[in-house]
């Protein structure tokens, strides 16, 4: 049974139970199966009056929710070509990528929504909800596709380049969710009843997609976040056991915690830095009685007192689409919440390793998963090869061409594998930077030690190709003299060409509103260098 097939027989099953709850605030809105199915056969019907025909592509954008969640099931059950997009983004980028896949409908949440697309492209075809969920129910199986039959495309974020459509196939979705259901069933241990889970990043990505259709494909509810700026509040609702998480967020978690800390008394400081020490020095079998005596009061005054603020009943946190930095999950590992990364590209059907317990090796992203191969290539790229691997980028073949070597997809990512196969991504392979001395940097281990070592640093972009020295672009809420003081004791156990000599405090964050970010929050690092340009170049005399 496919998974498409899967999915139509789970909304039957479990007709009487929440696959798909809403998070607004403290409200928990529930859609059964019964529910889904209702607007799954509404929304065929009038995807099918539409003209829509089986093999065609359709455009999905909309936020979150139970009718992004239907509309994407009554694409699938009629055999169309899926391709999610942000509905946040740029509708001039959105409708240069509507362009390239040629799709029969654009199916949209709002008139707002179809208007902004309808400005940039007046021909579009679009169906607004409104329109697709009043349509007449269609209640036949799912059409019928093969293996090797595309079932989505979903556009790469941008971030070294022009967006590409990653075409997956039936044959990568039948296998990745079997394993992915199976490595997380490994994670949690064995339960009573659903795992909780929850998930706030956007559908339309690979990864949230994954996570998505394996809750579906395993009969698990799923709770949606519906307002990214109240997440605090939505996270006491839903009372998750585990949820996908980008680095910026437990960062920024991390960060906050501690700023309010060091507001408290110090004698809570002296807890929190003595407990740390004490902690680390357990980890690393050196703990001695006093710092036996200290973690136990760490952990009974702070630590678990922390954690229940971030999440009473979870069991771990999974991490995603760029590594997280070892000092960042070792942090939340000492608050009693393990953090479990997972590796992947949207063109690996969003999985290529995953961490799994007890075998965690902090700072690494894990081991590939059963079924998928990998290898070091040229200048320590990883290759990968498996069921998982894309078929293609749509409408370019010549781009499909280079990005496989002797039959192995080349991720582009410059990594280490341990003896136990356990993969650690050192940085992009193009984002390399060569200064005058000659010495080839990766700058992303070192925007994570700034991250993570200094505090109040939300986001960080080493610079510094073609030039005598690094410097780096830095926000956050601190001051010059403070930045510079700790740029200083980061640069003491780094070679001289690694050294950061140089910063520029930027006055406004990197968001996707302003273009710095790409939709999925990674780096815009060409657009932001652009921008920062004059601010760049004073940093070099």
């Amino acid at each position: 049974m496919s998974f498409i097939e899967t999915f139509a027989e789970n909304l039957k099953t479990y007709d009487r139970k929440a696959l798909l709850t809403e998070v607004h605030g403290s409200t928990l809105v529930p859609a059964t199966g019964a529910d889904l199915a209702a607007l799954v056969a509404r929304a065929r019907g009038a995807i099918r009056a539409h003209g829509l025909k089986p093999g065609d592509r359709a455009v999905l954008l909309a936020p979150n929710g139970m009718q992004w969640v239907a509309a994407d099931l009554a694409l699938l059950f009629e055999g169309a070509i899926v391709v999610p997009m942000y509905a946040r983004q740029d509708p001039r980028e959105l409708v240069h990528m509507m362009h390239d896949c040629t799709p029969s409908v654009v199916l949209t949440a709002t008139d707002d929504l179809a208007a902004a697309i309808g400005e940039q492209w007046p021909e579009a075809p679009l169906l607004t909800f409104d329109e697709a969920f009043a349509g007449q129910p269609v209640d036949e199986p799912p059409v019928a596709r093969k293996p090797e039959d595309p079932v989505t495309i979903v556009y790469t974020s941008g971030s070294s380049g022009e967006p590409k459509g990653v075409v997956n196939t039936m044959a990568n979705i039948d296998f990745m969710l079997p394993v992915t259901a199976s490595a997380l069933a490994s994670m949690m241990g064995a339960r009573d009843g659903d795992d909780r889970v929850f998930h706030y990043l956007p559908f339309c990505f690979s990864g949230s997609r994954v996570v998505l259709w394996t809750c579906l494909w395993r009969g698990n509810g799923l709770m949606a976040s519906t307002d990214l700026e109240n997440l605090a509040e939505e996270l006491r609702a839903a009372r998750p056991n585990y949820f996908l998480n980008v680095p910026m967020l437990l960062e920024r978690i991390k960060n906050g915690v501690e700023a309010k800390i060091r507001e408290r008394h110090k004698a809570i400081g002296w807890l929190w830095d003595a407990g740390r020490a004490a902690w680390a020095r357990s980890e690393d079998g050196t703990a001695g009685r006093r710092d036996l005596l200290v973690l136990a009061a760490a952990r009974r005054v702070l630590f678990s007192r922390i954690k229940d603020q971030i999440g009473p009943e979870l069991a771990c946190l999974i991490c995603g689409s760029a590594p997280l930095g070892e000092d960042t999950q070792r942090w939340f590992m000492m608050l009693g919440i393990p953090v479990y990364q997972v590796y992947g590209l949207t063109e690996t059907t969003a999985i290529v390793s995953m961490d799994q317990p007890p075998a965690v090796k902090p700072g690494w992203v894990g081991t590939p998963l059963n079924g998928v191969q990998t290898r070091i290539g040229e200048h320590d790229e990883l290759l990968v090869r498996g069921a998982n691997v894309f078929c293609g980028y749509w409408n370019k073949p010549e781009v499909t061409e280079t990005a496989f070597v002797d039959g192995w997809f080349r991720t582009g990512d410059r990594c280490e594998v341990d003896a136990a196969g356990t993969v650690r991504i050192v940085g992009r392979a193009k984002n390399l930077l060569v200064p005058t001395s000659g010495h080839n940097v990766a700058p992303e281990p070192l925007e994570q030690r700034i991250i993570e070592r200094i505090e109040g640093v939300e986001q960080a972009v080493v610079v510094g190709h073609g030039k005598p020295f690094l410097a780096a672009l830095v926000t956050g809420v601190l001051d010059e003299d403070r930045l510079s003081a700790s740029l200083d004791e980061i640069n003491t156990d780094l070679p001289h060409y690694r050294r950061i000599r140089k910063f520029h405090l930027c006055d406004e964050p990197f968001t996707v509103e302003n273009g710095l970010l790409t939709a999925n929050r990674k780096l815009r690092r060409a657009t932001i260098e652009q921008h920062f340009a004059d601010r760049i170049e004073a940093l070099y005399p």
